[in-house]
């Protein structure tokens, strides 16, 4: 089977171009040599199957960051026929010298111009032969996002790998990457051959939106303001959606489960739809919200509004101890916080690292985004639900503040902060839709192990031992509850929310189908009870704990492989569920205090 790497500087659309060719159908794994994961895929191209490999962006093949180290080391360990180098063809004077750099590798190798349109409306002209004849390997101009040019790299991507023999390891990199002044000179001459840039490029665009996006005094309030209206936009679609995802469940329950388990024992129809439908189910019914939160936060990723968010946050994060890109880990970390946490690789700096690590299991995940939209919708009016909602995630930041500020001196650094601001792009509808299928595939895949396993368990305490009442007081669920009663009573949190948040330590996803066991209702029934069982106080100091406490079991086996230190992985956990009972107690106890 043949190999072909993608590789590239970060944001040179190397991702896009792999969703393109692949169709998505990417797996992550371990290969060897390389610690950490990698997207890839097996497609067949020409007569060939062939596995396409997405080697994490990379500024220089001879730096030392954790990004280029996987890279090297990949290349080192595994034989690859072909490497397929994807630049910003706009930004190509700065680009080139990777290309250089597997020309004196030797390693087979075609260079693909990608965002040509761009650079196209800035003026550049790029002379694809003289360029192609200067590096010694082909050169095809394209735009991945859009497609043009798409068919032609593929064909010859295809035809390079029909003549190419699998190549070893490179036993000599060092050596041949000690040439760095030659690669200079050539990447000089090149350019000043190739290229062609006008007098003066034209005011773009980009730089009329950064100087309001960007002004020193406007560009966070209007920063924060377009995440207040994402959250809004979120709850006015999302609602409908949600209403109508389950309708649909309660029409297969009623005219299609209930019927075909009416004549099992009780005990197979209160496990089957009882426990594992009706848990799965209320989880399932939050997805249109959660895809709905990612697909707005890839246009503002991909319109390159991200980066800028980063920009404006550095100052502040500077007095953190951490820079801007730990702010644009935060922000990742609303999606998922495994990989924000895979992110940090890109910081050189261990310390920076490790403090960025720290900070980011207080993002509020897509995971811990369905408990609090369940919970605001059963307590507040659809007017007080995004205020809540948009408070939460301010006290995300609040607690990520505290945390950076308490540890910024035992994990100092003095790495400097350079970035990289892309010009602003509007992504493609199949952009979108790949990434709301992707959230979709992933809750799907969480639901057939963690979710499921999960309200099983909680339907077995609640049911066990033979022959209680369903979550009785006699019932392994309330011994359990009971036993951590007298840690969270003072913040408000009964029984029944008790065993909800023990099981939501494996995956917070866990809690609401959770609830709709330990109930045994599901849907407006479940909704209706919630709002019966707590008064808004306890459950804002509930959702508070959910936010603070202990992340997932997968973000702290992250925490573990990434920090290398099981000291720190645990060490991060309890600090976080002390601040976790500290910051409900303190709300609780207040709030009663004043009279609420």
């Amino acid at each position: 089977m043949k190999r072909l790497a993608l590789l590239g500087m970060p944001n040179t659309g190397k991702s896009t171009f792999f969703n393109r060719l692949t169709g998505a159908g990417a797996r992550v794994g371990n290969w060897p040599g390389v610690t950490v994961d990698l997207l890839g895929a097996k497609i067949l191209l020409g007569g060939h199957m062939v596995e396409v490999v997405d080697l994490p962006g990379l500024y220089d093949l001879h730096g030392f960051s954790e990004d280029e180290l996987v890279v090297r080391h990949f290349l080192e360990n595994n034989p690859v026929d072909l490497v397929a180098i994807i630049l910003n063809a706009s930004q190509i004077e700065h680009q080139i010298a990777i290309a250089l750099q597997f020309k004196l590798l030797g390693i087979p190798a075609i260079l693909l111009l990608n965002m040509s349109d761009e650079a196209e409306k800035l003026g550049i002209r790029i002379d694809i032969r003289r360029m192609s004849e200067s590096l010694g390997m082909p050169v095809m101009a394209l735009s991945a996002k859009y497609g043009k040019g798409f068919a032609e790299a593929r064909q010859a991507i295809t035809g390079m790998l029909e003549i190419s023999e699998q190549r070893p390891g490179l036993e000599d990199l060092k050596d041949k990457l000690a040439q760095d002044d030659l690669v200079e000179q050539q990447m000089q001459t090149i350019v000043s051959h190739s290229v062609q840039f006008p007098r003066q490029l034209p005011e773009s665009f980009t730089a009329r939106m950064d100087r309001l996006l960007l002004h020193p005094w406007l560009g966070l309030p209007i920063f924060f303001g377009v995440m207040f209206l994402l959250f809004q936009g979120i709850f006015l679609l999302g609602s409908p959606l949600q209403d109508a995802v389950e309708w649909l469940l309660g029409l297969i329950s009623q005219h299609a489960l209930e019927p075909l388990m009416s004549t099992s024992p009780g005990w197979l129809h209160g496990l089957l739809v009882d426990g594992i439908y009706n848990g799965v189910g209320t989880v399932a019914s939050f997805v249109p919200i959660i895809v709905l939160f990612f697909l707005f936060m890839a246009v503002i990723e991909d319109t390159g509004y991200l980066s800028r968010a980063a920009f404006l946050m550095d100052a502040l994060m500077s007095k953190l101890g951490l820079d801007g890109r730990s702010f644009v880990m935060l922000l990742m970390g609303f999606g998922c916080n495994v990989p924000a946490l895979m992110g940090t690789r890109v910081m050189r700096s261990r310390p920076l690292r490790l403090l960025t690590m720290m900070v980011i299991p207080f993002s509020l995940c897509s995971a811990r985004l369905q408990v609090f939209i369940f919970i605001t919708a059963a307590l507040f009016s659809a007017e007080h639900a995004p205020l809540v909602l948009f408070s939460l995630y301010l006290m995300s930041f609040a607690t990520a503040i505290l945390t950076a500020l308490l540890f910024k001196r035992k994990l100092a650094s003095q790495e400097p902060f350079v970035l990289e601001l892309p010009p602003y792009r509007l992504p493609t509808l199949m952009q979108l839709w790949l990434r709301g299928w992707q959230e979709v595939r992933h809750f799907l895949h969480r639901a057939s192990k963690f979710i499921i396993i999960g309200v099983v368990l909680v339907w077995a305490l609640t049911h066990l031992p033979p022959g209680v009442a369903e979550a009785s007081p006699q019932s392994y669920a309330a011994t359990l509850g009971n036993l951590f009663s007298p840690i969270l009573t003072p913040l408000g949190i009964d029984t029944q929310m008790t065993i909800a948040l023990l099981f939501g330590f494996v995956a917070k996803e866990i809690v609401i189908g959770a609830l709709a066991v330990i109930y045994g209702m599901e849907g407006d029934a479940l909704t209706h009870q919630i709002s019966i069982s707590m008064d808004w106080v306890q459950a804002y100091s509930f959702m508070l704990f959910t936010l603070i406490y202990t992340p997932c079991l997968s973000t702290i086996a992250t925490l573990r492989t990434e920090s290398h230190s099981n000291l720190y992985a645990w060490g991060t956990v309890a600090w976080s569920l002390g601040l976790a009972w500290v910051v409900s107690f303190v709300f609780y106890q207040c709030a009663r205090a004043l009279g609420y």
